[in-house]
């Protein structure tokens, strides 16, 4: 475990170098999010009754969204692990006395981590400066913020086993950029990055909550807002659990039968 920490750490410190990278992102995801809130504000005013979120609930949504988009964006490849099981060089990460799955998690919760440390903290205060109900409420009671806690941190581990089914299942294709594009819409449309999901049609909604996408972004900012009732919390948290545990099995038995039939030339 030591070894997976003190890799973990290196990937967490060499993401925070890139501050102007940051700081062009911070900007852009600002201007994005007052775009959304307002464009949902016109909607809201025509009619708040059929609105499916309360107007606050969605504020709050949509910049936690934007401070923690490093979390949530399946955009955020690292295509260099791709490339070593296509060209072979993934061999060298073979002769270390690791396990290769675990070390490509702690390498991508770094990733995000060190993206998302970057940016979050001055998005958030904007957020709290703005007024309601369009900005970012801190009304929230202890034991609710703990569970938001909870699951934003199952939330990462979810996308991030997400992320490594899809490097495992490259060991069995020639080219997964296809899979790779099928992926990322498939995680923003019912994952609730596209519109948040009470917005969707019942039947897709219902699907859509219960796939692994709805474990990701939908249910940690939902319970901040307050749209997830408090009786329904655990149950919410317990489908993290689930696929947190059914994504992590699946992408590192795909990963070990990927190096058993893994041919590497030259050796």
């Amino acid at each position: 475990m030591r070894q997976y920490l003190a890799f973990f750490r290196m990937r967490l410190l060499a993401g925070l170098q890139y501050r102007a990278a940051a700081l062009a992102g911070m900007s852009t995801q600002l201007v994005w999010g007052t775009m959304e809130i307002l464009l949902y504000r016109a909607f809201w005013l025509s009619d708040p009754d059929s609105f499916p979120m309360g107007m606050e609930a969605l504020s709050a949504y949509i910049w936690l969204q934007q401070a923690f988009l490093a979390f949530f964006a399946m955009w955020y490849w690292e295509m260099d692990l791709v490339e070593a099981v296509k060209n072979g060089s993934v061999a060298y990460e073979l002769t270390r006395p690791t396990d290769l799955y675990t070390m490509w998690m702690a390498r991508s919760l770094a990733l995000r981590l060190s993206r998302a440390a970057l940016r979050a903290v001055p998005i958030l205060l904007v957020g709290i400066l703005v007024p309601a109900p369009y900005g970012l409420r801190l009304r929230i009671s202890p034991s609710v913020f703990l569970a938001f806690l909870a699951a934003m941190a199952l939330m990462l581990v979810v996308v991030c086993a997400y992320t490594l089914l899809i490097y495992a299942l490259s060991f069995f294709l020639t080219d997964a950029n296809g899979i790779m594009v099928l992926s990322v819409a498939a995680a923003e449309l019912l994952g609730g990055a596209v519109v948040p999901l009470p917005f969707l049609p019942e039947g897709l909604r219902q699907l859509a909550q219960l796939s692994p996408f709805g474990a990701m972004q939908n249910i940690p900012l939902r319970i901040f807002g307050g749209d997830i009732p408090r009786e329904s919390i655990p149950a919410a948290l317990g489908l993290q659990l689930f696929w947190a545990v059914v994504l992590i099995a699946a992408g590192a038995l795909l990963t070990r039968g990927g190096l058993r039939r893994a041919v590497i030339l030259g050796g």
